[in-house]
């Protein structure tokens, strides 16, 4: 591997870290004593840091030399047993099927709606929501309005106006809720 190209790798690494960590170049820099310049400068691949320096950087964004420099494949295919489960007090299940996509652009989830079941209203919030209904019936509350939905058909929307689901019917409702960007 050439210079150029170890720059541009922990440059990247660098620049994924510190999205993930919610932080700004400034707010990193001022972090490791260091000037935004340099942290953009590193993040572009143009500069390379000493090793105490790396070392710094690669702690205050949380994580270990060790697991900065393992390059994991990516990860495709997903089983069942990776799945994380949640159930609500009234016995609704919100199964995460993508673990860990808070790192990714969106959010699949499996949703069963109990009979005459409903989820909690979500606040307006910046994003997209997609869902495609499995099985049973829904009513998709999208503000003032509700909407009918069965079985075979999806629904989308701008999430910038209070939303909430519920199961009309005597029988469960599994859909694919996908939202983009991740809710955390």
């Amino acid at each position: 591997m050439e210079t150029s190209d170890v720059n541009s790798y922990i440059g990247e690494r660098i620049r994924d870290l510190r999205n993930r960590n919610g932080l700004t170049q400034q707010e990193l820099a001022d972090r490791t004593e260091l000037t935004k310049g340099f942290i953009s400068q590193l993040e572009r691949g143009q500069v390379s840091a000493s090793v105490v320096t790396l070392f710094d950087l690669i702690e205050c964004l949380g994580t270990t030399p060790a697991d900065f420099f393992r390059q994991e494949e990516e990860k495709i295919v997903f089983s069942e047993n990776e799945y994380f489960e949640k159930i609500d007090e009234a016995g609704n299940s919100k199964q995460w099927i993508v673990p860990s996509a808070q790192k990714y652009q969106m959010e699949p989830l499996l949703v069963v709606l109990r009979p005459h079941g409903e989820l909690e209203e979500d606040k307006p919030h910046n994003g997209e929501e997609f869902g495609y209904l499995i099985s049973g019936r829904l009513n998709l509350y999208l503000g003032e309005k509700v909407y009918h939905i069965k079985a075979g058909e999806s629904f989308y929307y701008q999430a910038t106006r209070t939303h909430r689901i519920s199961n009309p019917g005597n029988r469960p409702a599994k859909l694919l809720w996908i939202s983009a960007p991740p809710e955390f």
